[in-house]
């Protein structure tokens, strides 16, 4: 008498670009635009304060302050003269990429779920931490770089390099990228459709 078939572990969802997973991606970016129009102004101070914390605490004395007001970081340094402008940087680029992963999380059935909503929730947690990182980057690109004979004072070449780098690839790749890993990196042990192959009878 042959062998029973082994119990095989339930299969993961599969993910298949049909009608209904084109208009699930479709009616997430729309609640994704939805939230960012309705929260950009209060998660913009989030951000500003957690990069200036984050700048500060390793500014030797801490002279940096982060603001949000009308869609951009204001730059203020205690030792700018009271005179001299105060750089202004464009917030949105930052975290206009929070609808692409709502967009991407939608494209997974049922993305509704507890456990499929938790996920998302932790990505945009981890996202947030990414435009904070990308701040602190942004701030420093300033300061290394656009602050004139300051910048060559204060910061070598490598120092110059890194953050001004860094915040390039941010601009360049890493703000279309980070949604995806992050659904890549939450969503991919649920939804691998692989099975172990079966006993034989």
């Amino acid at each position: 008498m042959g062998r029973p078939k082994a119990a095989e572990p339930p299969a993961g969802t599969r993910l298949r670009l049909d009608g209904r997973a084109a208009a699930r991606m479709a009616a997430g970016f729309a609640v994704g635009l939805a939230l960012w129009f309705a929260f950009a102004a209060p998660y913009e101070k989030t951000i500003a304060a957690a990069a200036g914390f984050l700048i500060r605490t390793f500014e030797s004395p801490a002279v940096t302050t982060l603001s949000a007001q009308s869609g951009e970081i204001r730059v203020d340094r205690s030792d700018f003269p009271p005179a001299s402008p105060r750089p202004g940087l464009p917030a949105a680029d930052l975290h206009f990429n929070f609808v692409l992963l709502v967009a991407l999380f939608a494209f997974v059935p049922r993305p509704l779920e507890p456990a499929r909503f938790l996920r998302f929730w932790l990505a945009a947690a981890g996202l947030w931490a990414i435009h904070v990182l990308a701040l602190v980057f942004q701030v420093e690109s300033v300061y290394a770089t656009r602050l004139g004979a300051w910048s060559e004072a204060h910061y070598g070449s490598f120092a110059s390099n890194l953050w001004a780098g860094g915040f390039h690839f941010y601009q360049i790749a890493g703000r279309f990228a980070a949604p995806f890993a992050l659904w890549w990196l939450l969503v991919r042990p649920e939804i691998d459709p692989r099975r172990p192959k079966s006993g034989k009878a």
